[in-house]
Formats: structure tokens, C-alpha cells, sequence
């Protein structure tokens, strides 16, 4: 039986449509814009994306499997909840975070003068110090990725460690008891 990595990281991404009449919201802190962004929660996209990026990196199930667009709790909900939710699933298991490292793909509105703000409410969130928290805002260039004044997509990456003198809760598949069939001449 392979013991469980010491280290595991994990990967997250989301895109949201960008709509009038909803506040913007990134990484927990409101954006001043005429445009918000669509979705059943508040529609961090950015912590959607941490919060899948953490799942991830414990093969634990997707932010739309433990929070769904179905359940009435989460209409308007902030996306606080669900990051904190998918990151006390990760301590259960026994790890921690090491750092993230996240970046949020936009034409507007303009992010830098906001990212020591959202480095920070990540940070906050996750009991880690901001210094963990990588944050970068790239323009599309002209592609598709992110529509301009249309929506705002974002990545995460994560890297996750076994907590010192703990034993990961990871369940490994189980072996099966037979012995093996020994192979036929």
C-alpha cells in the first residue's frame, strides 16, 4: 500500500458573465463597477476557483457538488462560506495550506489598486498571511478567454501539506484481501 504524499497540490478554475444590477465581487472584497457578476451565489469567481483548487488537491468532490446552484442556502450567499467549507474539509483530512497563487482574467475594471485588499481578505479567510497568497490580474490581450466588459474568469493553484505528526485521513482504495491468482503456463 502506497502511503498517502506528504504534499499534494490542486487546481481550480471559473468564468462568470458580467451583468448590471449585481455587485462585484473578487476574493471576498467588493469592486467598485457598474457591473457585477452573474450567478446563483454572490459569484466570486475567484473563490470559486480556490475553493476547487483546495477540493481538488484532496480528490474531494467539486465546489458544484458540495454547494449547488439548486439549493436554495446558497442563493446570494457569499462565497466565503463555501472557500471556508471547502478548506475545513482539507484540515479534516489533515493538511493545511502552504501558499496559493491565483490569477483573475479581465479587461476591466482594473484590478492592481484592489490586490493587497484581496490578497489580504484571502489570507484572512484561510488564517494563513497574506504573503501566501499569490495574486496576479492579466488583461486578455484581445482573446477570448475573458470577453471584455463581458465576464471574468480565474484560476488557482494550490499546494497542501500533511499536517507534522499527523496521519492523512486519505482513504486508499482497499487492497483486496485474496491472494494472487498465480499466472497460468
Amino acid at each position: 500500500m502506497n502511503p498517502t504524499p506528504k504534499y499534494r497540490t490542486g487546481l481550480g478554475f471559473d468564468a462568470h458573465e458580467l451583468v448590471a444590477g449585481r455587485r462585484l465581487m473578487l476574493g471576498g472584497v467588493h469592486i467598485p463597477s457598474k457591473l457585477g457578476l452573474a450567478g446563483h451565489s454572490d459569484a466570486d469567481v475567484l473563490l470559486h476557483a480556490l475553493t476547487d483548487a483546495l477540493l481538488g488537491a484532496l480528490a474531494l468532490p467539486d465546489i458544484g457538488a458540495l454547494f449547488p446552484d439548486t439549493d436554495a442556502k446558497w442563493k446570494n450567499a457569499p462565497s466565503e462560506l463555501m472557500l471556508r467549507g471547502a478548506y475545513q474539509r482539507v484540515r479534516a483530512k489533515g493538511f493545511r495550506l502552504l501558499n496559493a497563487d491565483c490569477v483573475l482574467v479581465c479587461d476591466q475594471p482594473k484590478l492592481v489598486p484592489h490586490s493587497v485588499a484581496i490578497r489580504t481578505s484571502i489570507a484572512r479567510m484561510l488564517d494563513v498571511q497574506p504573503d501566501l497568497v499569490g495574486l496576479q490580474a492579466k488583461t486578455t490581450e484581445g482573446t477570448r478567454l475573458a470577453l471584455k466588459r463581458k465576464s471574468i474568469a480565474a484560476f488557482a493553484t494550490v499546494l497542501v501539506a500533511r499536517k507534522p505528526g499527523t496521519r492523512s485521513r486519505l482513504r486508499s482504495p482497499t487492497p483486496d484481501p485474496r491472494p494472487p491468482t498465480p499466472a497460468r503456463p
